[in-house]
């Protein structure tokens, strides 16, 4: 019998409820739901599509587009139809109407014909929002300030100040006064629909009679201000009332200034704190009022009197004046503010916003010394602390987070950036509560001293506290993807890198929530793949495109972070693993998600960047940079040990050039395609002439760095692949199968076993605690990916680096990748890997068009295996001893012997 069923793939009948359900779902305008501030007179326009039929899929669309939803049902006055179109396509549709209008909403909707020419019923209606189009759309709105600014306190570019450097002097940057602005505004009528159009630098944060108006943390998302500042379109109808009511603005530094106090990575100074707004009140009588930011705006001190992105936040809740952001405040001792030019372009800012997307509660409580208490949140997280106290009025509590603990208990910031801290003084009331608004860190352990643990002694009489929580702040884009096995270690190496990258994705892709908050730019694309297996990374892309394109020299340098707030010296300004993400990134984002904008919209940057590198190269081979950062040998963990540092900025090298050509043939610019199809062999020939030892069929060192990238990336002669793959893998065996590849390597290394058919010592080097590694970290407390992999404490215990397994449980165990020269995941290869002792795994990863789900179980030699596959998709199955077989969209199952 299993010798039977080896030689054919059986079908398990899946029951179907009939014919008639095909939909257009899940309509999106530049890939967000409903989304406000689009600012292209061309966005794409996508759906997706479900059926109760297998095998289905899309022949033909239609699109209707009107300026009110009541016009759609008329289908008179549209402004775009775009008729009957013949096409599968149903991501990335250009909007083809009429010229778009600065702030106005648009509504639309879609119907579909299916593989037999029947057409679905119209889909419900969804909108989108113009931005402010123009400069002059902002009308008389005006910048608005606290306090003068003088040139002269200008930092910029930023400088790379490490802690006491005594060489910087008394200077005190960004140690101005933080305001808080006001402004009563009457409705006079009913309200049909209301958008605040903002931006505040730093920070801002928003609140209409007394409550914020957004979930929004650290708005606006951060950029070279110099260049240009985001704004944002939040709809606040829901938050006005008719007749008389209070607007309320507090703005925080953020990366706009930071201050000389406390911990900074780096001191930056682009001006004063400052707010811009305009208010569009849309009536049911069809009328029109717009209140804007100018001098019938009041202004005074805030209570927050530090605060820094760096260095933590201090609060004076005695300098509060309550009700200050509520109608009927008597804000007549409150200052005119002043009005400050700014040049810079406002864009609406791309994504989505921070906010607090987790909440941790206290796990133990301990008292290392007198005085000072340290409570255990459980996880280690980019967050902010939430005390609730009660005290006397002027009491001060002080609050530092940390991701480890000293030997003694307390709190260790010594890796982390320190002091890092909350100051936070009561008002005296019963019961208070607070968290800072303008800064976050990565801990785990919060510190209090200055009060006590409700229940404790308490000769002093110090403020009690009544409450204690982590909230977790992070990118709010929505998760895309879930794995878990029948393995228990893996289950927990997929939440260690988890939480690593639900700690790194801010406003860009940080490298830790705590040190340095910067953009480091090869884990955007290293760690791209696993990151946006688990969160919906199109829209932070594409801020990041636009931040490289902002930091790019003239001579076409990328430097290593962006925005680049302060010039780094040496490698980590300039190594082409680095800067190679303005070319790699937006290649693998238009394969990810479809949208071809992103090659043509960013082509120059790439050009220029390749060009770059092209100048720096002699004979083709490129010598500078990092290398495989934090490989693991004999020295100390930082530049490349193992590898010469010359192969892996080469390797990229000639990775770039071969994206480019194909990338240029796409976009139909022949000259270049030509040329750079041509260069790539002439880089690949140098690469193997200096780096290939034909004897050993080896790379160099034949550091697993060397040989994993010369396979993945095309570099092998195809004679020699097999040979140098071979060695790869005994040199893992006779290592015993110990990890010692880096930030570079380790992507490809878990790349080429796995597409190389060897899940088996994937398996092997990851199922273990005793070498480090993932499960080595685990042993030791970890609790998010830590920088190192034996887990130093020296060095950041939340890392966005490393964390290339993930890829490997969604694409290896998982079975779930994109075919060759699919984009989008228009077409599927599933095929699962079943190594060691695993008997169990389930994958789902959400496509463009929908979500796909693996699902598979083996007991005694046979394995059951179930597909869900979205609509207007095909996937080709493979499975070991069977013959490929293409499916289409629809539940599918299967069951087969293991050869």
């Amino acid at each position: 019998m299993l010798k039977l069923l080896t030689s054919f793939i059986s079908f398990i009948f899946i029951s179907l409820s009939g014919y008639g359900q095909f939909k257009v779902i899940n309509l999106k305008c530049e890939s967000q739901q409903n989304p406000l501030g689009i600012e292209t007179q061309s966005p794409s326009l996508s759906w997706q599509l479900t059926s109760d039929a297998r095998n289905e899929s899309q022949t033909a669309y239609q699109i209707i587009v009107s300026e009110t939803p009541e016009k759609q049902h008329t289908g008179i006055n549209l402004v775009w139809n775009s008729g009957k179109i013949s096409s599968d396509q149903s991501i990335h549709i250009p909007y083809s109407g009429k010229q778009l209008v600065s702030g106005k909403m648009y509504f639309w909707k879609v119907k579909s014909w299916d593989k037999s020419g029947k057409e679905s019923e119209w889909s419900e209606v969804a909108s989108w929002q113009m931005g402010l189009l123009e400069a002059t759309d902002w009308g008389n709105a005006k910048w608005l300030a606290l306090t003068a600014w003088e040139d002269s306190m200008r930092v910029l570019p930023g400088i790379h100040v490490p802690h006491n450097d005594p060489n910087f002097g008394k200077r005190k940057s960004g140690s101005h006064p933080l305001p808080v602005f006001r402004k009563a505004i009457n409705v006079p009528k009913n309200l049909k629909k209301a958008t605040a159009f903002i931006s505040g630098l730093g920070h801002y944060e928003l609140s209409i009679n007394g409550k914020n108006a957004t979930k929004d943390f650290l708005s606006p998302g951060w950029t070279n201000y110099e260049d240009y500042i985001y704004y944002n379109s939040i709809d606040i109808t829901s938050n006005l009332k008719k007749g008389e009511n209070a607007i309320g603005v507090m703005l925080g530094n953020g990366f706009y200034n930071v201050p000389n106090e406390r911990y900074r990575k780096l001191l930056v100074a682009y001006g004063n704190p400052k707010m811009i707004c305009k208010v569009v009140l849309e009536y049911t009588d069809g009328t029109k009022q717009e209140m804007v930011s100018d001098q019938s705006w009041k202004v005074t001190e805030s209570p927050i009197t530090f605060t820094s992105i760096y260095g933590g936040e201090d609060y004076d809740a005695t300098r509060e004046q309550p009700g200050w952001n509520l109608p009927g405040f008597d804000d007549s001792k409150w200052k005119k503010p002043l009005i400050v030019v700014k040049e810079e372009k406002l864009l609406a800012q791309v994504g989505y916003p921070m906010a607090v997307r987790d909440t941790f509660s206290v796990a133990k409580i301990s008292q290392p010394k007198p005085g000072v208490w340290v409570y255990d949140m459980g996880q280690n997280a980019s967050a902010i602390p939430q005390l609730t106290v009660k005290g006397k009025a002027g009491s001060s509590v002080k609050i530092t987070p940390g991701e480890l603990i000293t030997d003694l208990g307390d709190i260790n910031q010594s890796a982390s950036g320190y002091p890092h801290f909350y100051q936070y003084t009561l008002r005296g009331e019963k019961t208070e509560s607070w968290q800072p608004r303008f800064t976050y860190y990565g801990f785990r352990y919060i510190q209090i001293e200055g009060a006590v643990p409700e229940g404790e002694a308490n000769p002093s009489g110090l403020p009690v506290i009544l409450g204690l929580r982590s909230l977790h702040v992070r990118n709010s884009a929505s998760a895309t993807g879930h794995f878990q096995c029948s393995n228990a270690l893996f289950n927990q190496i997929y939440t260690l890198i988890n939480w690593a990258i639900k700690s790194n994705i801010a406003h860009v892709v940080t490298d830790c929530p705590h040190r340095e908050k910067l953009g480091w730019l090869e884990e955007t694309y290293l760690m791209g793949n696993s990151i946006q297996l688990n969160v919906d990374m199109q829209h932070l892309n594409r801020k990041m495109f636009k931040d490289m394109e902002s930091a790019q020299l003239d001579n076409g340098l990328i430097p290593d972070i962006v925005p680049e707030f302060v010039p780094f010296e040496g490698g980590f300004r300039d190594s082409p693993e680095w800067g190679s993400s303005g070319v790699v990134l937006p290649w693998y984002s238009y394969q990810w998600y479809g949208d071809r904008n992103l090659l043509s919209d960013h082509y120059e940057m790439m050009k220029r960047y390749v060009d770059y590198l092209g100048t720096k190269a002699t004979g083709h081979i490129l010598m500078h940079g990092l290398g495989d950062w934090f490989d693991m040998g004999p020295g100390t963990m930082g530049e490349s040990q193992l590898t010469p540092k010359g192969l892996t900025p080469t390797a990229t090298y000639y990775y770039d050039v071969t994206i480019l050509a194909q990338i240029a043939g796409i976009l139909g610019k022949t000259g270049d395609h030509k040329k750079y199809q041509q260069l790539a062999p002439e880089i690949r020939k140098a690469f193997n002439q200096k780096f290939f030892n034909p004897v050993t069929k080896e790379y160099a060192t034949g550091s697993q760095t060397a040989n994993a990238m010369a396979i993945y990336l095309g570099l092998v002669e195809t004679s020699e692949k097999q040979a140098v793959f071979d060695n790869l893998v005994k040199s893992l065996k006779d290592n015993n199968y110990v990890l010692t590849a880096g930030d570079v390597g380790f992507h490809y290394l878990v790349k080429v076993l796995s597409e190389g058919g060897a899940a088996e010592v994937l398996y092997k080097m990851n199922n273990r605690n005793d070498v480090p590694g993932y499960g080595y970290q685990l042993a030791h407390g970890a609790t998010a990916l830590t920088e190192s992999w034996p887990a130093l404490r020296n060095v950041s215990n939340n890392h966005l680096m490393l964390g290339h397994l993930m890829e490997w449980f969604y694409e290896g165990i998982g079975g779930i990748r994109q075919a060759e020269g699919s984009v989008g995941y228009k077409q599927l290869i599933i095929q699962p890997q079943f190594p060691g002792d695993l008997t169990s795994a389930e994958t789902a990863y959400e496509t463009p068009y929908g979500v796909v789900k693996t699902k598979w179980s083996r007991e005694n030699g046979m394995v059951n295996v179930q597909i869900e596959i979205p609509v207007n998709v095909k996937a080709n199955l493979v499975f070991p001893g069977q013959p490929g077989k293409t499916i289409g969209s629809g539940k599918h199952g299967f069951q087969f012997a293991m050869p």
